[in-house]
């Protein structure tokens, strides 16, 4: 054991040991700090300064176990593109402990590519480098876009060969999450009868996650309830920025509504509802317009699970079920809707506002237009290339005359000023996206020659996405056609 100041209250280990099995990390042989994010780890509770000290890496690299800490792997289920396995869990992750920030909100540390674990299902229990360099710079990216997101405390390299198609350098990443308590949790459980267990995890996951509720007349249907809210939330947000998240298994999918596992995960150049990365998804049923309802098909297990709980009559509890897993049509429109006129600086919802801008969609994908560009524009438009915070760099083709002059009829009946309009343009479009093109650069760089820059530089960058800097120009644009990605990939 080391002396760390990491402040650990562990709440999970104390559920019975059929939720989890107590393992080690297994150490590496010469871990290299890649990155640190001493801001959160402030949030935390955790001394920023001690991320300036050699510890640091013997901890997150799994070689050295902190005081306090109870290691751990939880065993969970899932729909794996729609097909059931009964058994999954942490395969390559250990869960080293538990801390609650300066809010009073709790939080995992786990170590992702730390080993094998009972669950690894005759995999090495390590991770490549390339998939801990582009969950580190997408979930932060993600927490900067102000979505509900795990974080990204460290990464280290572990001076190990991973051996995949090739051989590749290893990597560890600690990953933060507010909860890895997933729907497969549930189902795991749920599948086995183990009624017992799914009572337990769920009075968990609501003293922890969801402490509003413990109060309800059936804190069982308000956990259902709150949890079909917050992921209909989640998925508006997926879709306003042009994240498509390429493996929406149960077992990748939160409870209390946090993205997670960024594996094949990608964010659209050119606007497509078809668009698809991940190179497992064969049947694309995870492309970006199969989004929305994959996520009310996971809730529909979340649901299955607790259904004993929603009413003593199990008829009744299909009814209860079945009205609120029909609200998440509801939720998700109203936030995507509402998400979707602010995109264009319009600050009411109706038929017409609604009807413009799914035809100014469908041009966009006709036209090829780039997502984030097209938007990005519109708030030059909006008070002339004179206002903008920056020079155009991105023009609309003539195909989308009749819909602007239709865009600036609705401003102009709105009565908001075209320099208002402008701010809450600005202010929800981001000028910088983690482009495929870069992160695949950056992590091409990285395994080849062991070159971090253009990592570091995007990290650095998305900091802050929605503020544009000449400085940073190269990496507002859409890839050359060399350049696209058109496939990305797991690295399990």
């Amino acid at each position: 054991m080391t002396d760390t100041p990491i402040p650990f209250d562990n709440r999970y280990v104390q559920l019975p040991e059929r939720f989890f099995s107590h393992e080690q990390p297994t150490p590496v042989d010469s871990p290299n700090l890649i990155r640190a994010n001493p801001r959160l780890a402030a949030q935390l509770g955790i001394d920023p300064q001690w991320f300036a000290t050699k510890e640091v890496v013997e901890v997150f690299s799994g070689n050295s176990v902190p005081s306090g800490a109870e290691p751990i792997s939880t065993v969970y289920a899932g729909h794996q593109f729609g097909n059931w396995n009964p058994q999954l869990g942490d395969g390559r992750a250990i869960l080293i402990g538990e801390v609650v920030d300066q809010q009073g909100q709790r939080y995992d540390i786990q170590l992702k590519g730390s080993g094998q674990t009972p669950f690894s299902r005759m995999g090495d229990g390590r991770s490549p480098l390339g998939p801990v360099l582009r969950e580190y710079i997408v979930s932060e990216a993600m927490a900067s876009f102000g979505i509900p997101t795990t974080r990204s405390l460290v990464a280290v390299t572990t001076g190990e060969p991973v051996i995949r198609e090739s051989v590749l350098p290893g990597a560890i990443l600690t990953r933060i999450a507010r909860s890895h308590i997933r729907v497969g949790h549930f189902q795991y459980f749920s599948a086995r009868q183990d009624l017992e267990a799914v009572q337990l995890l769920a009075e968990h996951l609501i003293a922890r996650d969801f402490p509003d509720i413990q109060g309800a007349a059936n804190p069982y249907i308000a956990l259902l309830e709150q949890s079909i809210s917050r992921q209909a939330e989640l998925i508006a947000k997926w879709q306003l920025i042009g994240f498509i998240h390429g493996v929406m298994n149960t077992d990748n999918m939160l409870v209390n509504g946090d993205t997670i596992d960024y594996g094949p995960c990608a964010f659209m150049d050119n606007f497509h509802p078809e668009t698809c990365f991940s190179s497992i998804d064969h049947r694309k049923r995870y492309a970006y317009r199969n989004q929305p309802a994959i996520g009310q098909w996971n809730l529909s297990w979340l649901a299955q699970a607790l259904l004993p709980w929603l009413d003593s009559d199990t008829d009744k509890g299909v009814e209860i079920a079945r009205e609120l897993l029909g609200r998440y049509v509801d939720d998700y429109q109203e936030a995507y809707q509402s998400g979707l006129h602010q995109k264009f600086g319009l600050n009411e919802v109706s038929k017409n506002t609604v009807a413009f801008t799914e035809s100014f969609l469908d041009m966009m994908s006709r036209q090829n237009a780039d997502f984030t560009l097209t938007f990005r524009h519109l708030s030059d438009i909006a008070a002339g290339t004179g206002s903008s915070q920056h020079p155009v760099y991105y023009q609309l083709p003539d195909h989308f005359t009749p819909l602007l002059n239709q865009w600036r009829e609705l401003r102009k009946q709105q009565g908001t000023s075209d320099e208002e309009i402008q701010r809450q343009i600005y202010a929800v479009n981001p000028a910088f996206i983690p482009r495929n093109h870069l992160v695949e650069e950056a992590i091409n760089e990285a395994q080849r020659t062991g070159d971090l820059r253009l990592f570091h530089r995007l990290v650095d960058v998305l900091e802050n996405p929605f503020s544009y800097d000449p400085e940073n120009s190269d990496m507002t644009q859409p890839p050359e056609p060399h350049q696209v990605v058109r496939q990305t990939f797991c690295g399990t």
